[in-house]
């Protein structure tokens, strides 16, 4: 079922980074909610989801007038000193919606004109490669991150049945980095896997940021567990993989095909 599509003029787009993201001057997101409705995701237990009274995952609101906002925001942010922007911290960039919408290119050719010290994109769809030529006017000023939390379809139909295919995922990742852009892979959150995981992704990026439900949710691992998250491994008799100590599984074995210094765990993956 297609999400209900909102159109919303925002007052604002240039958030303060803060907490998990406090390395960043700023956060951005193009919409507000997420089609992906991965079951694992946070952002369920934030205030933006939690105060909807629709199902996350329902709905998205389109920021109309985001590029002419960002614009006027991104030349404020300049004056107070380095612009390093996290785009997005709440949403995915690339969600169906943007194939059509195209807010999230509008932002990036605003910020292409004038560019921020740094822009970091986390996004877990193939729609992103479109911008491949978009991306290289960064230069080293860029990072895309594609979210590939395991190398198994099963267990992606499980968590997050409406997210795309792992390969097309990795596919799109291919060209971005074929292309000369920086990128990596980020295992996030870390999720039941084969033996060859490493090996996947090694053959794609030469980057991966592991990170899981404990270090990555903000609050200690509590808000995933208020999501059910246990009980669905339980319930899959996937136990193991939920131990505190099981993302290090993944890490030891990238770290065996890739440099160690290229292997980053949780919020140091995420850094400008």
């Amino acid at each position: 079922m297609k999400p209900d599509i909102h159109e919303k003029t925002p007052k604002s787009l240039l958030n303060a980074g803060s907490g998990f993201l406090e390395g960043y001057s700023h956060t951005l997101n193009p919409y507000t909610g997420c089609s992906y409705a991965c079951s694992y995701c946070y952002v369920r237990r934030m205030p933006v989801a939690l105060f909807r009274k629709q199902e996350w995952g329902s709905w998205v609101d389109v920021k109309q007038g985001a590029a002419e906002l960002l614009k006027k925001e991104l030349a404020k942010a300049r004056k107070k000193g380095p612009v390093t922007i996290f785009m997005s911290s709440a949403t995915d960039p690339y969600q169906p919606v943007e194939k059509q919408a195209e807010v999230t290119r509008s932002l990036l050719e605003v910020m292409a004109e004038n560019l921020p010290d740094f822009l970091f994109v986390q996004t877990r769809s193939p729609l992103v490669a479109r911008d491949v030529e978009l991306f290289q006017r960064f230069g080293n000023r860029i990072r895309i991150s594609m979210t590939v939390e395991t190398d198994r379809e099963d267990i992606r139909r499980l968590f997050a049945p409406k997210a795309p295919p792992i390969p097309a995922r990795l596919n799109a990742l291919r060209r971005i980095v074929e292309a000369g852009v920086p990128a990596q892979a980020t295992v996030a959150p870390f999720l039941p896997s084969t033996e060859g995981f490493a090996d996947v992704l090694a053959d794609v990026v030469d980057r991966v940021c592991v990170d899981d439900y404990r270090l990555g949710d903000g609050s200690g691992g509590k808000r995933t567990e208020r999501l059910g998250i246990p009980e669905l491994y339980e319930a899959n008799g996937l136990q193991e993989w939920y131990e505190p100590d099981a993302y290090l599984r993944v890490v030891e074995r990238l770290r065996e095909v890739l440099p160690a210094e290229k292997v980053l765990v949780s919020q140091q993956g995420f850094l400008p």
